[in-house]
């Protein structure tokens, strides 16, 4: 943090200065770059001290430590030994069982994530669980990408291979997420860099490419010059992700890379040793970015249908398209066999216009209209009956929020913050019982009718 600019970085110059010299005799600094994050403070934002009894030490992170240890380590040498029971009564309550152990990286990604411009950073395990899982995501789809694979022909020579239009896509993407992350590294913004690198992981390649890469690989009577390609494309742009994520994650990436690079037909003993990656505007593919944004919209529509239907994701559905344009048939007719396998879809049919169609459920995908039909999916007065239920059940929760924000002393006197936590809790269920209301009326309107 920025109290180590006098104490270190300051004394370093002048040491330097005074006991270094050039050949002409000029003075030397040890460093031309100093980068400064934000002083670690705990959640509270307090600073770690401990006398105060809140310092977590980075090794307990990546290796966890058990309440017993962690309360005698928080306890042991004290200036003030009278707290010590009170320090030890509330790391008990921050840490009932302790600390897990969540890894060097986990913990590396997670300063890098926080490694914002302000002067001060709050500490918040949370983020290092969900950054150990963003560790444990990447592990997990080297897994998948290995599986599909090793023992096949993922090179492919000129005329060997062909990508699909997710392959093209996925590409294309990737060198957006070049193109972000070393423009933000260039600015010493690691977290700027560490969101674009895991917004590309698990919402692009994870969340998407590799699904989209099973229709492909899992078709018997696919081409093999297609296979090829997506299998081609799964482990080059894995490679490529291992080596713009490796200054943020260098121990997993590089146990990754050991065995991806053979597969990539990449020769060398470390990922150290590897050129960082840059963006190919060649590789820029609007159209098939266009495309599947379209695809994903329709996906996520039906998803959705399902959801407010309570319908079974493993339930095949017969979908009805209405509107939509001559651009809208084209992606139809191309990304059918990627739709039918997402949506999990039995069929999926186009209304001519004036077509009388059966009673539905809608939802909106630019000028597309999505019909999921009600008939053999859902017992209208049953759906009703259960809705009502769940609305009663939320007015519930928003009367004893509302009546505790109402109470001034609680105002008053509880902390800031959890006032705040429970005002957002109250917004989300206001939010919730909305979509609920909604979700009720349009069931009331298809049983009057």
């Amino acid at each position: 943090g920025f109290d180590i600019i006098f104490f270190w970085v300051a004394r370093m110059v002048m040491l330097s200065m005074h006991f270094l010299r050039d050949d002409d005799g000029q003075p030397q600094v040890p460093f031309e770059t100093v980068y400064v994050h934000g002083l670690i403070r705990d959640e509270q934002g307090q600073k770690m001290s401990k006398s105060k009894g809140n310092v977590i030490d980075p090794l307990d992170m990546i290796d966890g430590i058990s309440l017993e240890d962690l309360q005698a380590k928080r306890t042991a040498n004290m200036m003030q030994p009278q707290f010590a029971k009170k320090i030890a009564a509330r790391t008990k309550k921050q840490f009932p069982q302790g600390i897990e152990a969540y890894g060097a990286d986990a913990l590396r990604f997670t300063l890098c994530a926080l490694a914002s411009t302000g002067r001060d950073i709050n500490w918040d395990m949370k983020r290092l669980e969900g950054y150990r899982n963003f560790c444990n995501k990447l592990w997990n789809a080297a897994r998948y990408v290995l599986l599909h694979t090793e023992g096949c022909d993922c090179n492919g020579d000129t005329d060997g291979y062909e990508l699909s239009l997710a392959d093209q896509w996925i590409v294309s993407r990737l060198q957006a997420a070049q193109t972000d992350v070393e423009h933000a590294l260039n600015n010493y913004r690691f977290d700027l860099a560490s969101q674009a690198l895991y917004d590309f992981v698990w919402n692009e390649y994870c969340d998407w490419y590799l699904e989209l890469s099973k229709p492909v690989l899992w078709d018997e009577n696919g081409r093999q010059t297609l296979k090829t390609g997506t299998r081609r494309t799964l482990v080059r742009v894995l490679e490529a992700i291992l080596r713009l994520a490796h200054p943020m994650l260098p121990f997993i990436t590089e146990e990754i890379w050991q065995s991806i690079a053979p597969l990539a037909n990449i020769d060398g003993d470390t990922i150290m040793q590897r050129p960082y990656p840059k963006a190919d505007p060649a590789l820029i593919n609007l159209e098939a970015e266009s495309d599947i944004e379209w695809l994903k919209s329709v996906i996520v529509g039906i998803r959705s249908l399902r959801a407010q239907m309570n319908i079974s994701p493993a339930k095949l559905l017969s979908v009805v398209l209405e509107k939509g344009g001559a651009e809208d048939h084209r992606r139809l007719q191309q990304n059918n066999q990627f739709l039918c396998k997402l949506a999990h879809l039995s069929e999926i049919n186009w209304a001519a216009e004036g077509e009388e169609v059966p009673v539905s459920m809608t939802a909106i995908a630019g000028d597309l209209e999505i019909l999921v039909p009600l008939a053999g999916h859902v017992d209208i007065e049953d759906e009703r009956q259960r809705l009502s239920r769940e609305v009663n059940k939320l007015h519930t929760e928003i009367d004893k929020l509302e009546a505790k924000l109402s109470n001034a002393s609680f105002v008053n006197k509880a902390p800031s913050h959890i006032v705040d936590k429970e005002r957002q809790k109250l917004e989300e269920l206001r939010t919730s019982d909305q979509i609920l209301r909604d979700r009720l009326a349009a069931v009331s309107r298809i049983e009057s009718n």
